[in-house]
């Protein structure tokens, strides 16, 4: 057989296709992911690492497992160490909690059963308490693509293992965005099922009425090819709940947050700048866009840590650490500790669930046949950054992961381009339990306008396109949509983008002009905020629409709400002298 090149990462559909016309087997790709484990061995990723022995097993049994009929048949997979591999030491994380169960995982057991191949346990932030990847005495999972960056968390050599090919796919689970967090920040799917779509009878529970067991994928392709084998009920599973298949079909709207969201960690404003170009792409799907307020879901999200479902994680591992002093990594006990509090008593968590609950209906009602988008991560950070304030930027990465499961919505994370060169940026789609259809089918149209954009761009290291493809524009005044200079706009090829408004640093004027022309001037002190427009326009138009301005007018940068700062229209201070000032109006369109 002749040498074969194996791709730098492994997806389903190269390796089914290879093995079809055997040109690779099993056990040459078992091979391969060895080798592949023992080189980036100083990269934390593995507990239990790929090993022929472990594996061999697996491998001898395909022989009586069809191919042809089996699309998973040879596909390698890799386990986080909080679910079963029969045979196998279960650690999450914790080597003194260790067991070695004698039955896989139920989902892990329908994996085997089709002919997948599992090629080892990975690494996880301990009893998957953590969104950072660094919280293991296995050591700190690096990120696949920046060494120095987090991995993302608490399912970080999941996430890194897939991406740095060593497996076609993983699974890991989701309590508070463990199966998304490291998808974002490794440039992978993560698709995380409804509550009870998949089994998690032999999963380390965290929050066991929150817990879902996920997966890790190159594509939506590959991750629904994993559902297909792994959806149902199974009968030992407490928490199993009969859900369909997903079949991709689009919703009705599309809800994207108002206002300004935080944005964190060294790279924030790359960060913020890929949303935007996110948001950018999402108005142009052809699927009516509805700005909600999003207070909503991150008061759920808040229940998590701030409210008594800690105290769930601690009733499933009090009895072990009370045991096992200085069996707990640090950080992890001290999280876990704070579920004890006296205030988290029986009364607190029937009040919690009455308000959850009301929140539930909240989200029911403004997620009817839509979807929600946010970012998956507001940022990133490095690893030392984690090490030394470990609860503050865990807390960061968690922001808006952390409502999902206890609202009972389904999910999935999505590339998104690049905040900036090896900085992965990526968007969740959530949308309720019964409508996994929706985040399917919105995934699919927002993955081809992304990878559209990215061609015309002709770059992989921005976010959606070049910057040199096209820019943002904050307008203010005559050229807002319904005023007499729109036609400028869209004759340059610009797009409405969304409503916003600036920093409160603004004074806003009325040029004695024929027709009057309004003029946002920066104030070194005081100032408001004034409402504006943000469109995008081709760059290759920018330069002859912002040569035909006339003075007093310009294009300089403009400073938003959330501190971003894009061209705009300004005008130079010395206009203001005799001209009306509409500072208090807070924008043209109060005039």
């Amino acid at each position: 057989m002749e040498t074969v090149n194996y791709p730098l990462t492994l997806n389903i559909t190269w390796l089914r296709e290879m093995y079809l016309k055997k040109e690779i087997t099993p056990e040459d790709v078992v091979i391969e992911i060895i080798r592949r484990a023992a080189e980036d061995a100083e990269m934390n990723i593995w507990i239990i690492p790929p090993d022929m022995e472990m594996i061999k097993p697996h491998l001898d049994r395909l022989s009586s497992i069809d191919p042809k009929s089996s699309p998973l048949w040879g596909i390698p997979f890799a386990i986080k160490d909080n679910i079963d591999l029969a045979g196998v030491p279960t650690t999450a994380a914790c080597p003194d909690y260790a067991y070695t169960p004698d039955r896989h995982a139920a989902a892990v057991e329908r994996l085997v059963a089709v002919g997948a191949i599992p090629v080892g346990k990975t690494n996880l932030d301990q009893f998957a308490t953590g969104l950072v990847g660094t919280r293991s005495p296995y050591g700190e999972t690096h990120n696949s693509l920046r060494k120095e960056l987090i991995s993302g968390g608490s399912s970080s050599g999941s996430a890194v293992g897939v991406a740095r090919g060593h497996a076609a796919f993983s699974l890991g689970t989701d309590t508070a965005g463990s199966g998304r967090v490291p998808a974002a920040l490794n440039h992978l799917v993560g698709y995380k099922p409804s509550l009870g779509a998949w089994p998690t009878r032999g999963v380390v529970p965290a929050c066991a009425s929150l817990d879902c067991v996920t997966v890790f994928a190159h594509s939506l392709e590959d991750a629904l090819e994993v559902d297909l084998v792994v959806r149902g009920v199974d009968d030992n599973d407490p928490w199993g709940k009969s859900l369909p298949l997903p079949i991709a079909r689009l919703p009705q709207k599309i809800c994207l947050p108002k206002g300004p969201l935080k944005f964190f960690g060294p790279y924030a404003n790359e960060y913020r700048n890929a949303w935007y170009k996110a948001m950018s792409c999402f108005e142009k799907l052809n699927i009516p866009v509805e700005y909600i307020d999003y207070d909503l879901f991150f008061q759920a999200g808040f229940i998590l840590y701030g409210g008594p479902w800690v105290a769930e994680r601690w009733a499933n591992l009090d009895e072990f650490i009370e045991s096992h002093p200085g069996a707990t990594f640090s950080v992890t006990e001290k999280i876990l500790r704070t579920g004890a509090a006296e205030e988290h008593h029986a009364a607190s968590v029937f009040n919690a669930m009455h308000r959850l609950q009301k929140y539930k209906l909240e989200a029911r009602k403004l997620l009817n046949n839509a979807v929600l988008a946010m970012p998956t991560c507001g940022g990133t950070w490095t690893r030392e950054q984690a090490r030394l304030d470990p609860i503050g930027t865990n807390t960061d990465m968690g922001r808006y992961t952390n409502h999902c499961n206890l609202l009972d919505l389904c999910a999935v994370a999505v590339p998104s381009g690049y905040a900036a060169e090896q900085i992965p940026f990526g968007i969740t789609l959530f949308a309720l339990s019964e409508n996994e259809d929706l985040i399917c089918g919105t995934a699919d149209l927002f993955t081809d306008k992304v990878t559209t954009t990215l061609e015309k761009g002709n770059t992989g290291d921005t976010a959606l396109a070049s910057e040199t493809s096209t820019t943002f524009i904050a307008v203010c005044g005559l050229h807002m949509r319904g005023y007499p200079f729109e036609k400028q706009m869209i004759e340059a090829g610009a797009q409405f983008i969304r409503e916003d408004v600036t920093a409160a640093k603004y004074q806003l004027v009325k040029l004695p002009t024929v027709p009057a022309k309004p003029g946002l001037i920066k104030k070194l002190t005081g100032g408001s905020s004034i409402a504006i427009e943000l469109w995008e326009m081709p760059i290759d138009a920018f330069g002859r629409f912002t040569a035909s301005i006339p003075a007093p007018l310009g294009i300089g940068k403009v400073e938003l709400q959330d501190g971003q700062e894009v061209p705009g229209f300004i005008c130079e201070d010395y206009a203001a002298v005799g001209a009306e000032d509409i500072t208090a109006s807070g924008g043209w369109r109060n005039i």
